[in-house]
């Protein structure tokens, strides 16, 4: 199994919305697509997918970042498996390459943010050299 890894397009659109909504987020082809020509101007977003015989089984996006409080660091914003390929290294593949990404800035570490329900998850990223070292509860308001 040949797994090509390469930079996101907004061609991509539809299979990596499809993806989205295996994460339990309902989104489109046509959300995707203005919410990926954005991070694509960016200079400072990485959004990658992972493809088996041409077809997208995953894909990760990952930002520098920067906070007076905890200094600069690389923040993996959402990762994505296609169900029936996980366990198959894929995830780790996209996140070494996010690792590799991020040599570029001074940092320390990256980070990822995980719903607490989300025990799978977890574990992968334990078992991919991630620490937990907290939990938080996220506010949020509507403007």
């Amino acid at each position: 199994m040949n797994i090509f890894v390469r930079a996101i397009t907004v061609a991509d659109s539809t299979a990596v919305a499809s993806l989205t909504n295996q994460l339990g987020y309902q989104t489109t082809a046509a959300e995707t697509a203005d919410l990926l020509a954005e991070i694509l101007k960016s200079k400072t977003d990485l959004a990658l997918v992972a493809e088996i015989n041409k077809e997208v089984v995953g894909w990760i996006h990952a930002f520098y970042a920067i906070r007076l409080e905890s200094g600069r660091f690389v923040e993996i914003g959402g990762l994505v498996v296609d169900a029936p390929h996980r366990g198959k290294g894929i995830g780790k593949i996209l996140v070494a390459a996010v690792t590799q990404w991020a040599s570029q800035y001074q940092i320390t570490h990256i980070k990822v943010r995980c719903n607490t329900k989300r025990f799978a998850s977890h574990q992968f990223y334990r078992q991919a050299g991630f620490t937990e070292v907290k939990e938080q509860k996220i506010f949020e308001i509507k403007v």
